[in-house]
């Protein structure tokens, strides 16, 4: 399974569901298909098979936005589960 294929079966998994795909299909958009309670936001992912890599995008509750990249679906898995929806 390639890179993007592995990050989409953890972020949806862990409730992501798809916004857009852009650049030739080598990034996928995902949000969260529940909006987190304190902020009333979506989290979104974007999943770049070209840099192997996916960027976690919250709002924190001072309204600021917050990033993550993870290099390995196992580490995004983790993450999910260390973040559980509220």
């Amino acid at each position: 399974m390639n890179a993007l294929q592995e990050f989409q079966t953890v972020a949806r998994a862990g409730g992501f569901v798809d916004v857009e795909e852009c650049g030739d299909g080598t990034v996928l958009w995902l949000r969260k298909e529940i909006p987190d309670v304190a902020t009333k936001t979506h989290q979104r992912i974007c999943m770049d098979s070209s840099l192997k890599s996916a960027t976690l995008y919250w709002m924190n509750v001072l309204g600021k936005i917050d990033s993550k990249t993870f290099r390995t679906s196992a580490s995004l898995q983790e993450w999910i589960a260390l973040h559980p929806a509220t």
